[in-house]
């Protein structure tokens, strides 16, 4: 008889536990985030108020990703969208329409110094916005600022929970900014010259003093060509540029070659427009700049 009360109270114990689970999920704030490195920051920032779906993930390239119905399927459920804006996200506007999503858009971007570049687009120069803005951490405070204004918006009652978090996320995005600059700040000036596979260091060469040379433009679309390359080839031996870097997102055989060609080294691979895996290097955006700071400044000291 013991024994039947002791199970009957354990199996309504353990209801109740799945009912408040289930409310809780419930009551989050639904928000969805276009890629892997703006999902951490939305998540850092909604903390447990908030339930984050990331449409491109880890190792992702945002660039040429294809929606699937799933996608569709969580904007639908979603109070509110994340994106990055600056025209990285080519595909988004089809899958809002296709998914009938109707909640709030927040473009983290807003209020970044765009910069642009000049590419060669079927023969002609074109200039074009660089959307790799995240790359700046000043910049990424802006993003920061965005997405708790946004989640504000969406859930007026978590007000105080987001700015709170907001602001212990911008202390720790302050001091990392002050760590990546006191590293390269030991890098000689003729030290200060690197090949990557697309151009998405621009914001971040900018901030921190380094010449960055891309053998692809701002988006991984486009490719270079044996011009360019034969071009970028006499660069590097013409200044004896130390070395070339992979990107998690990219081929590396293009560097591969141009490594060959030159003698400069493979100084490691970095993390541009997709985190790693959680178990990886650079599972968050401040683990990101954690990792290629450490890579670059290993490669580029020897």
């Amino acid at each position: 008889m013991n024994k039947r009360i002791l199970l009957q109270a354990g199996l309504a114990l353990a209801l109740l536990f799945a009912l408040s689970a289930g409310a809780d999920a419930a009551d989050k704030v639904k928000a969805v985030a276009s890629f892997s490195i703006l999902g951490d920051m939305v998540s850092q920032v909604g903390g447990d108020r908030v339930e984050v779906v990331t449409l491109v993930g880890p190792d992702g390239d945002a660039h040429v990703y294809e929606p699937t119905p799933a996608d569709a399927k969580n904007l639908a459920g979603a109070a509110i969208l994340f994106v990055n804006g600056l025209g990285f996200e080519g595909w988004m506007d089809r899958l809002e329409k296709s998914s009938g999503f109707k909640g709030k858009v927040v473009v983290a971007s807003t209020g970044v110094k765009a910069r642009t570049m000049v590419e060669e687009e079927g023969g002609k120069p074109e200039t074009i916005t660089d959307p790799h803005a995240w790359q700046s951490l000043a910049n990424g405070k802006l993003y920061v600022g965005n997405i708790r204004d946004g989640l504000i918006a969406a859930d007026p009652d978590g007000k105080s929970v987001y700015e709170a978090n907001a602001a212990k996320y911008l202390g720790e995005i302050m001091q990392e900014d002050d760590a990546v600059k006191a590293a390269l700040a030991t890098l000689s000036k003729e030290r200060r010259k690197i090949i990557t596979s697309h151009d998405a260091f621009g914001y971040f060469g900018a901030a921190c003093g380094l010449e960055v040379i891309a053998p692809e433009g701002v988006s991984t679309e486009s490719e270079a060509s044996a011009q360019d390359v034969a071009k970028i080839i006499r660069q590097i031996k013409a200044e004896k540029i130390p070395a070339v870097f992979m990107e998690n997102i990219t081929d590396h055989r293009l560097l591969d070659q141009i490594a060959s060609e030159t003698n400069a080294k493979i100084g490691g691979t970095l993390y541009t427009d997709a985190l790693s895996g959680a178990d990886g290097p650079a599972g968050t955006y401040l683990d990101m700049f954690r990792h290629n700071v450490g890579t670059l400044t290993a490669a580029l000291s020897s």
